[in-house]
């Protein structure tokens, strides 16, 4: 069996159907679907259960988080691959067999992907307008992800897949009890062992709620857990030289955008320590620039720019690849 599907669903009950059905649809059909229903209290398990359909299992447990939910799907997962898909997004019908071209390109590489676009949430439930495909597919090799995620978003959790054998060689894969910038916790980890294999197509199709700003979610959530995790890896001697220079110039450039949430929530202290934490890449335009709005600039004026810089407003899953987080010029 070539792919293993697994989706974590946790009360989505008005989305689970359609985004299963994307899966089913497959022009690919090697693969097995686990839903892994994390303590759901909607209808969701049992609209589930209703498909009929043999490469189809649901498998119920008391809520843990979303970690907890994807790390036991890998622990089942009888694919050679691993592909993610969360419970309100949906799949191209040729989103599998573009990985098998990814993989097929660069048959190294541990971690293949697509590209992916951004749906806002509504109340109707409709397929998103796909691109027409080109008559040839780009393939990407990614070998430096924290430089080439500066460049552009880079990943998302649903148009993700890895080998099997790797993930399950890492579990937890996912950090337990995290629900913020785990997923990229994981790609970041992946990438320091193999390259990743990108198709240059949108694939996915992302449910981004309308409301809500980066803003508000790192008020309330502080300093990601993984940038954390990131700067013990490159400190700890288990990074080559290169993927160390890289990491550390990475992490210095998420102090300098986190440096300007903190000044448009009004903590200028947090900024300029934030600041002073970015002086890895002081030499650079953004330290520049950031250091400007610490030290001149009101918040709201801080505030109105980077509403502005992430228009139009709809971040992606999770912090993940699409979230001006990590990608901020």
């Amino acid at each position: 069996m070539k792919f293993t599907i697994v989706i974590p669903l946790y009360n989505k009950a008005a989305y689970v159907v359609s985004t299963i059905e994307s899966v089913l649809a497959q022009t690919f059909s090697d693969f097995e679907v686990i839903v892994i229903d994390d303590g759901s209290t909607d209808s969701g398990p049992e609209l589930v259960a209703a498909i009929k359909d043999p490469r189809l299992s649901l498998v119920r447990q008391a809520n843990a988080g979303v970690s907890a939910a994807r790390n036991r799907g890998i622990s089942l997962a009888r694919g050679e691959w691993v592909a993610f898909l969360d419970a309100d997004d949906r799949h191209h019908p040729t989103y599998l067999a573009t990985l098998l071209l990814a993989h097929e390109a660069y048959p190294h590489a541990d971690t293949i992907a697509t590209g992916f676009f951004n749906v806002f949430d509504t109340e109707e439930i409709s397929p998103p307008a796909w691109a027409a495909c080109p008559a040839e597919l780009k393939v990407e090799l990614v070998t430096d992800l924290p430089r080439r995620w500066m460049v552009s978003a880079t990943l998302s959790t649903s148009a993700v897949a890895a080998r099997t054998s790797r993930l399950q060689s890492m579990q937890p894969c996912f950090m337990p009890g995290e629900s913020y910038g785990e997923d990229l916790d994981l790609w970041f980890r992946l990438a320091e062992h193999s390259p990743v294999a990108l198709a240059r197509l949108p694939l996915m199709a992302y449910r981004c709620a309308a409301a809500g700003s980066l803003t508000a979610i790192h008020s309330a959530t502080g300093r990601p857990a993984f940038l954390n995790r990131m700067l013990s890896r490159a400190l700890s001697g288990s990074m080559s030289a290169a993927q160390r220079k890289s990491a550390l110039w990475f992490l210095a450039q998420q102090e300098l955008t986190l440096a300007r949430h903190a000044v448009a929530t009004g903590d200028r202290w947090e900024g300029f320590l934030g600041l002073m934490r970015g002086t890895r890449v002081v030499t650079g335009k953004r330290w520049w620039a950031t250091a400007v709005m610490v030290f001149l600039f009101s918040p709201k004026w801080v505030k109105s720019w980077q509403s502005w810089r992430t228009r139009p407003g709809c971040q992606g899953p999770e912090g993940s690849a699409e979230d001006s987080l990590l990608k901020e010029n």
